[in-house]
Parts: structure tokens; C-alpha cells; sequence
């Protein structure tokens, strides 16, 4: 591998930490729903365009953090087909964050576009 493509990896690793879970914090918030993980990571892929780039396995680690920091709750249930299944619902304390990280999110989006325009892609 080149250089300049492990230098893009590590880029593209560095930016997909918080992204991550600005995009779950929004699933679950437009989701009305509690849901696993399954469709959650389906969620991503359908309208995120490749947040997750196929890496399922790093979703869950997050959502556990998210939980932890009490911006989603978690319950199990039975499933009719395998094992329980964790369901997350986003709390009242994770769409205040989410409204913050948005904010935070656009700022920035608009900020680095400033400092890209006119330089060729």
C-alpha cells in the first residue's frame, strides 16, 4: 500500500469516530422506534452512504459508549428466530446532544468548505 493511501485510511479512520455516532444518535432519533442493531447498521447504510463502510462489528462498541454517556437506553427481548435482541432508543439527553452535535457538525462542515473552495479535487 502507498503512502498516500495509508495516509487516506488513517484520515478516513479519524473522521469516522465522531461521525459515527452523530449518525446514530440520528437513526434512532428519526427511527419513532426502538431498534437492534441489525436494522439499525441497515438504517446507515440505506441513508448514510457508507458511514459505516461495511464494518457492522464497529457499531456496536458505540452504541455501548452511547448508552454509557446516557444519550441511548437499551432493552433485550426475546426473538422468535436466535437469540435476543438488544433494542436502543435514543433518551431526551441524546436528542438535546444531537441538536448540539448537528450545530457543531454544520459549523464545521462549513468551515473546512470555506477553507477548500477553489482547490481541485
Amino acid at each position: 500500500m502507498s503512502e498516500p493511501d495509508i495516509q487516506l485510511k488513517k484520515f478516513q479512520k479519524e473522521l469516522s469516530a465522531g461521525t459515527v455516532s452523530l449518525a446514530l444518535l440520528a437513526v434512532l432519533a428519526r427511527a419513532g422506534e426502538p431498534l437492534y442493531g441489525y436494522l439499525i447498521a441497515k438504517q446507515l447504510e440505506r441513508v448514510g452512504e457508507g458511514v459505516l463502510s461495511g464494518k457492522q462489528s464497529a457499531l456496536y462498541p458505540v452504541l455501548r459508549n452511547l448508552e454509557g454517556g446516557g444519550l441511548l437506553e437499551s432493552f433485550v427481548e426475546p426473538s422468535v428466530a436466535g437469540p435476543p435482541r438488544r433494542y436502543y432508543r435514543i433518551t431526551e439527553a441524546g436528542r438535546l446532544t444531537l441538536q448540539s452535535w448537528i450545530a457543531a457538525w454544520r459549523a464545521t462542515r462549513d468551515s473546512v468548505d470555506s477553507v477548500l473552495e477553489g482547490i481541485p479535487a
